[in-house]
Order: C-alpha cells, then sequence, then structure tokens
C-alpha cells in the first residue's frame, strides 16, 4: 500500500469500533485436527424442543436426571464434579427462545465433536417466577428430549452451583470403538 492508499483507509476506518466479546459459548476442548469432512449437501436440523405450556419447577427442587441404563455410580461422579469439562454454554438473561436456539446448536456440536461433559450455566432466581428458574425449568424439559444426554444434575459451587447444570453425554460410535480397542490391548 502507498501512502494515499493508508491515509484512505484510516479516514474510512476512523469511526469503526471493534465488536462486543459475544462469550455465550466457551469451548474448552481444541478441535481435532483430523475430523472427518462434512458432506456439503447436509441440512441444518430441525429444532425439536418444544415451548408450550410448562409446569415451573420450584427453587427448592434441585434439578437431576438420569436415562435408563446408566448407572447411579455416572451420576454421583457427575454430580461431585469428577468429570473434567469440555465445553460450557451461558444462558444468562437471554430471552427463552434465544435459550432454545443456543441449547440445541450447542448440543448438536458437541455430539459432532464428540464431547461427553458439558457445563450450562442458566442462572439463579429469587422466586419460583423469575426468568433464571423459568428457563431453568424449560432446560429439565429440553435436555430429556435429546438421546444423546443421558444424564443431568446441580454444578458444584465453583462452577455455578444451583444456577448452573452439568450434563453427561452418551458415547459416540467411535469412542465405545476406541475404549474396546484400548480396553483389549490390556487384556491380552
Amino acid at each position: 500500500m502507498n501512502l494515499d492508499d493508508k491515509d484512505l483507509f484510516r479516514d474510512a476506518m476512523d469511526d469503526v469500533t471493534p465488536l462486543k466479546d459475544c462469550a455465550n459459548i466457551h469451548w474448552l476442548k481444541s478441535p481435532s485436527t483430523k475430523a472427518p469432512r462434512q458432506p456439503e449437501f447436509q441440512d441444518e436440523q430441525e429444532n425439536i424442543l418444544t415451548l408450550g405450556h410448562l409446569d415451573v419447577i420450584p427453587l427448592a427442587t434441585p434439578l437431576e436426571y438420569k436415562a435408563d441404563g446408566i448407572q447411579q455410580g455416572v451420576l454421583d461422579k457427575l454430580r461431585q464434579g469428577k468429570y473434567p469439562l469440555d465445553a460450557s454454554l451461558n444462558l444468562l438473561r437471554q430471552p427463552i427462545e434465544t435459550c432454545r436456539q443456543a441449547l440445541f446448536n450447542f448440543i448438536q456440536q458437541a455430539r459432532k465433536e464428540s464431547l461427553r461433559n458439558l457445563l450450562i450455566i442458566h442462572g439463579k432466581g429469587r422466586d419460583d417466577e423469575s426468568h433464571a428458574n423459568i428457563v431453568r425449568s424449560y432446560l429439565a424439559r429440553w435436555l430429556q428430549q435429546f438421546d444423546d444426554v443421558q444424564t443431568y444434575c446441580v454444578a458444584q459451587k465453583q462452577h455455578g452451583g444451583t444456577g448452573a447444570l452439568y450434563i453427561g453425554m452418551r458415547k459416540t460410535a467411535k469412542a465405545r470403538l476406541d475404549n474396546r480397542e484400548r480396553h483389549a490391548k490390556r487384556s491380552r
């Protein structure tokens, strides 16, 4: 660039301000360098999460879910925060529809990345009708609508306590195969 081009650029960019950093999703696991190529014709999946009538869950009731066939020890270890977190989603002060879309996209991306342990921050409310508790109640419904979510429970204090949830995702077929191969080598 010559001197005139630099002056033109500076004049054009003089009133530009940087965008705010949107920290709703924080990925803790670096992406794999050998990720499979995605087909170009792949369509976005339709959001399956329902809105409709909601029975608000009282604040005193801790959120907890364990799918059929999941051992109690898995839920206990998740509740104690013994699994390393792979990613987190911040839903604080977001509209319900934004939370619905963000959660759906977050779970879909976590499934693609084979992430197992997630953290969702929904916030705390002072009463049962607070916005944070309504989001919390919707999360209890929505998370059970995913086949890949096998457990969820209230997070440890350092991760948000009653204002956050740990999510335990089902292993992908590739992860199960890798696990079988690793343990088969040990048994020889």
